[in-house]
């Protein structure tokens, strides 16, 4: 396929309508470590918009492969960030995501300003639709996220993740969006600019934004598919521990000790309240159930994993991937189910 980096984005536009902001997060176990985003970029390129939409992406100089991005896609604003404060270096460590984030959109230049991660391979109409729901006065739009690998722990990974936004989505306003598919305009941005300056937090993001009255909407036309490679039981599971952790860690640090003491005791509860949250909301939208229920005992392996992560985030106060062996050993005795 021929390459698009000829239409891809555009940096001497003096002020796009449209920034793109391309989170690299994805686990790349026995593929390059822009294996994701490569065709998230060629997908970028196809978008009819693309001549005038800028793409920002940031990226820690640990990751290999961007030099030989750079000269493929020359109108792609990569954004090297040698000075991150969150990057441990350690597997699986993902607290620097949301901190490059936070680069990214202090470079994008764009009046509508999207977040996507590296796995999302967006639609050909994708920006379209985004541009089209910022036709009022709201401050963000968030669009629908579909699985795009039939496999079953692609599905239960996809399931934890993204399930509330898959279609049939109910546009209108919303009170949760997911910072892997959403454009913000960049005036609510900058009006809330101290919540996201270092650490981009979507909760805190939407959160400050409520607060001071501005919309929050979801698009159903604005699509695009999680295309994760290489997943493997162990990596998804350590995944899942590692995120639990950090979600946990940073709850924890905006928390009385009471607070942390009850999450902590609760958490073990979790796996059962997130997959009866799970089925029911499958249930309702019907489009996949055959694939829920064949990735059940993945999706409930990694809802556990989750929970232990939690679990371990309240009680030590820390988001790191010591003990991550729990993890392993749990992703050891379930390959079978893969």
């Amino acid at each position: 396929m021929a390459s698009s980096s000829g239409n891809l984005g555009n940096p001497a536009l003096s002020a796009p309508r449209l920034s793109i902001v391309v989170a690299i997060v994805s686990d790349t176990t026995g593929h390059p470590d822009t294996a994701h985003l490569e065709p998230c970029l060629e997908a970028l390129g196809r978008q009819p918009l693309a001549s005038s939409t800028e793409i920002v992406v940031p990226y820690h100089p640990a990751v290999r492969g961007i030099g030989a991005l750079k000269p493929k896609y020359p109108n792609v604003n990569f954004v090297e960030v040698p000075d991150l404060k969150t990057y441990t270096g350690r597997s699986g460590s993902r607290e620097h995501h949301d901190e490059l984030r936070a680069r990214g959109l202090a470079a994008a230049r764009g009046q509508i300003v999207a977040l996507i991660e590296d796995h999302g391979i967006v639609t050909p109409d994708w920006a379209a639709g985004l541009l089209a729901a910022h036709a009022g006065t709201i401050a963000a739009a968030g669009g629908a996220i579909e699985n795009g690998i039939d496999r079953p722990l692609n599905w239960a990974v996809y399931f934890c993740d993204f399930l509330r936004y898959q279609n049939p989505l109910p546009a209108g306003e919303t009170a949760i969006v997911s910072d892997a598919n959403v454009a913000y305009k960049r005036n609510a941005l900058e009006s809330i600019r101290p919540i996201w300056r270092e650490i981009f937090h979507e909760a805190s993001v939407t959160a400050a934004l409520r607060s001071q009255g501005q919309q929050l909407i979801l698009a159903p036309d604005a699509v695009l598919h999680q295309h994760r490679l290489g997943l493997t039981v162990g990596s998804a599971l350590k995944e899942r521990y590692v995120w639990g952790r950090s979600y946990a860690a940073t709850r924890a640090k905006l928390s009385r000790p009471s607070q942390r003491a009850f999450w902590a005791v609760f958490a073990p509860a979790l796996p059962v309240l997130m997959m009866a949250r799970m089925t029911l909301m499958a249930f309702k939208k019907r489009r996949t159930m055959g694939a829920f229920l064949k990735a059940m005992p993945l999706t409930s392996a990694l809802a556990m994993s989750w929970s232990f992560g939690e679990f371990v985030g309240y009680v030590t106060g820390r988001a790191n991937v010591a003990g991550s062996q729990a993890a392993e050993a749990i992703a050891r005795g379930s390959r079978g189910a893969q």
